[in-house]
């Protein structure tokens, strides 16, 4: 029996070795399909998710005409309620998700394994699109028929292409959301994260305006919230609904937030890999 030697042995290696490695689109695939049958073997966590801003709206909008009939007043709570619904959903899958995987023994030998970073980044990042998309699902229908919202594109106010216009500006403006979730679950322990998201998005979210208008904040509390990105997401987000309500600073705080709350991200990150990992 013969053995083959010297370089064609080390092309045959290297052309089988290419044939069995797996690309990194199909990581990715698998890393996103993990992610979502393990958010899916906690149905309460995702019916949450999904349905909490569409209740919000039920309760708290559905009940006053004098915003339901206005159908500019009413985009603008659906507006408002999008955002919402992806903060919300960035928030708790990055910010307790990552808390949760840190803790995990297989997550830990996962990250160990010879294939990098990215296909486990861009998997979770696929996964809270989704569910940040689907929050948006109840929040569009309930307001199309339990609203007078629609009329402003029926009688030609408005083009139709703004509808998925502002879906793509909130899953684009979830973005901060995403590297402060991140920062969060880089940092604390799985029960920490989980009150500490919930106590940085409650009041991100009241200051933000997306719980009552900021027409109906005080001054102070008006002046205030234009600094936070919650508040530049709301208006950013209801200028790409209705072509309103667009302040001249709304741009340049919602990039200075990313910018910050995305080099947050990458140092707990780091800290968090060199730590365990090095």
């Amino acid at each position: 029996m013969s053995t083959v030697t010297g370089p064609d042995a080390a092309a045959r290696h290297n052309t089988a070795t290419a044939h069995t490695a797996p690309s990194q689109l199909s990581l990715i695939r698998t890393h996103t399909k993990a992610q979502l049958l393990e958010q899916l073997r906690i149905p309460v966590a995702v019916i949450s998710s999904v349905v909490f801003p569409a209740l919000v709206l039920m309760f708290f909008v559905v009940p006053q005409p004098a915003v339901t009939a206005d159908p500019m007043a009413s985009l603008e709570s659906i507006a408002q309620l999008g955002v919402f619904g992806v903060m919300s959903a960035f928030l708790f899958n990055y910010g307790v998700g990552v808390a949760e995987d840190r803790a995990n023994p297989w997550s830990s030998y996962v990250r160990s394994l010879p294939v990098g970073a990215l296909p486990g980044i861009l998997g979770r990042a696929v996964t809270g699109m989704l569910f940040a998309f689907m929050s948006l699902l109840p929040v569009l229908i309930l307001g199309a028929l339990l609203t007078s919202a629609p009329d402003a594109f029926t009688s030609g106010d408005l083009p139709w292409w703004r509808v998925p216009f502002a879906v793509a500006v909130w899953l684009l403006c979830g973005l901060p959301f995403l590297a402060l979730g991140l920062f969060i679950g880089h940092l604390c322990t799985s029960k920490v994260a989980v009150a500490v998201t919930q106590v940085v998005f409650f009041p991100l979210a009241f200051a933000g305006g997306m719980m009552l208008p900021p027409l109906m904040f005080p001054e102070w509390l008006n002046t205030l919230s234009l600094f936070l990105p919650s508040r530049a997401a709301r208006d950013l987000s209801v200028f790409a609904l209705t072509g309103e309500g667009l302040h001249s600073t709304t741009v340049v705080c919602l990039l200075a937030w990313l910018l910050v709350l995305g080099a947050a991200a990458l140092w707990a990150a780091r800290r968090d890999q060199g730590r365990r990992f090095r």
